[in-house]
């Protein structure tokens, strides 16, 4: 696939400054000192709100008609999401676990993968109610990785979503729990509040997920970070799979859960794949972009942790500018997956590519 492959021709362009720094006082340094700005490509949406461009640093041209809102739709879509979280998981006996997994599952986020989960299920002809418990599953997964990946053994992050961690208000082995419990009530969820849709496609929704967080996707991802960590020898390909693996699994897994549970032909399916697996390295060049352009109050967790902590970056590896080059490749990439779709039906998924790239947290 071509967004896999787009770092390998780069190798032999960019003689970048940052593969050779030692220290991260000089990197960031020579990092802003170095960084320019793109003109990308305006979204074609004029209702997507105009954030500070994580691409360009200024906000993005709107065209004069208005096709698709949006701002409406994520709204939308995220208080259906919150409400179905909210009802999923309910505070009951014993009631220190589940007020610790609805602490994180309820703090606030994008629903990013939700809205693609749903998104992909409306693309392919099925209604919001076939993919609400698997967009509701995939976002106690993510926060599950998020309160794991907050532990001190981990990361050892005290901010997320811009309040404390789960293992800070409630202790470490409570907070291992509580992501275990949403890991586990995901799949419940997944298998008892699907309706309408055919055992054998919810099957293969379960066996889809369940890929995307093992040690063919999430904890592969998370294993190669760990021992990658503060080694100067890591390179493109070793980052790339980190992040194939780490963030673009479950965002991938997202979208494929929607189409499967929509009823979506393999041809469909497929292709949704590649566009989410483009969408999913884009949300983390992006997220690295962020982490050394951004503060931890605009971030609302820390910033700048994965200089201090010697992690291999795209900004590090490649430089800002070049790391905004492929922000960009990889979006139109994504968008280009989607050709022969319905356009109306389409243009949610390519308001969240677009979301995803020129985000500013």
């Amino acid at each position: 696939m071509k967004c896999l492959n787009m770092l390998n021709p780069w190798l032999l362009q960019t003689n970048s400054i940052f593969i050779h720094s030692n220290t991260s006082n000089t990197f960031i340094t020579t990092f802003y000192k170095h960084s320019k700005q793109l003109k990308p490509t305006s979204p074609n949406l004029k209702s997507i709100r105009p954030i500070s461009s994580v691409l360009t640093n200024q906000q993005t041209k709107q065209p004069e008609t208005q096709t698709f809102n949006f701002n409406s739709y994520m709204i939308e879509k995220a208080v259906a999401v919150n409400t179905a979280l909210n009802d999923a998981v309910l505070l009951q006996e014993p009631p220190m676990i589940h007020e610790a997994m609805r602490y994180s599952l309820l703090a606030g986020g994008k629903r990013v993968r939700p809205m693609l989960c749903i998104a992909s299920c409306e693309l392919v002809g099925g209604p919001q109610s076939s993919a609400m418990p698997a967009a509701c599953a995939v976002e106690m997964i993510h926060t599950m990785s998020l309160i794991h990946d907050d532990l001190p053994c981990m990361d050892n992050d005290d901010l997320r979503r811009g309040k404390p961690t789960n293992h800070k208000v409630y202790g470490e082995d409570v907070a291992v729990l509580a992501g275990d419990s949403l890991l586990a009530f995901a799949f419940y969820h997944i298998a008892t509040s699907t309706k309408g849709v055919k055992p054998n496609r919810i099957i293969q929704a379960v066996g889809e997920l369940a890929k995307s967080i093992g040690t063919q996707g999430l904890v592969a991802g998370q294993v190669v970070d760990i021992l990658s960590t503060g080694d100067a020898s890591v390179g493109l390909e070793q980052l790339e799979f980190i992040h194939i693996h780490k963030t673009a699994a479950l965002l991938e897994a997202s979208v494929v859960l929607g189409a499967i549970l929509g009823g979506g032909d393999e041809k469909q399916v497929e292709k949704l794949r590649k566009f989410a697996r483009c969408v999913g390295l884009l949300f983390q060049v992006v997220d690295d972009i962020l982490d050394v352009t951004k503060s931890s109050q605009e971030l609302g967790k820390t910033a700048g942790k994965d200089l201090l902590v010697d992690k291999s970056t795209y900004p590090k590896l490649l430089g800002l500018e070049k790391s905004r080059e492929f922000a960009e490749k990889l979006n139109k990439e994504a968008k280009d997956q989607l050709v022969g779709f319905d356009e109306v039906k389409a243009a949610p998924l390519v308001a969240l590519a677009d979301y995803i790239a020129y985000r500013d947290n």
